[in-house]
């Protein structure tokens, strides 16, 4: 039986493989079989990673909030704020409420203020 030559078909789909691990380091940026599996494990990771990303992001913002509202008041605390922004239906997430908190804290407890006052 003579050997066939593969045609470009298969030398395109292993060069689009290869410039996906193209930083990755040793084998796992030349062996194709090595290559494939590291592409896989790759993109399992971003998936995950990018859920974990929004949960870190969020305990982050928390924590800022909370900081900047304990250290103006001893007996108003994070959860008491978002409560009442919820009853007041004031919306503001906490991602700005926490750029409020670093950038202008003065605005922050001008809020909570108004929240405790009416």
């Amino acid at each position: 039986m003579t050997r066939t030559r593969r045609g470009y078909i298969a030398h395109r789909r292993r060069t689009k493989i290869r410039l996906f691990a193209s930083s990755f380091g040793g084998a796992h940026s030349r062996l194709t079989r090595t290559i494939i599996q590291q592409k896989i494990r790759a993109l399992v990771s971003a998936h995950r990673d990018r859920d974990s990303q929004k949960r870190d992001f969020r305990r982050l913002w928390i924590t800022r909030i909370n900081a900047v509202i304990r250290e103006n008041m001893v007996s108003f605390s994070y959860n008491r704020l978002i409560n009442n922004l919820y009853k007041r239906q004031l919306l503001l997430n906490r991602k700005i409420l926490a750029q409020i908190a670093i950038l202008n804290r003065n605005c922050l407890y001008m809020i909570s203020n108004d929240i405790i006052n009416t």
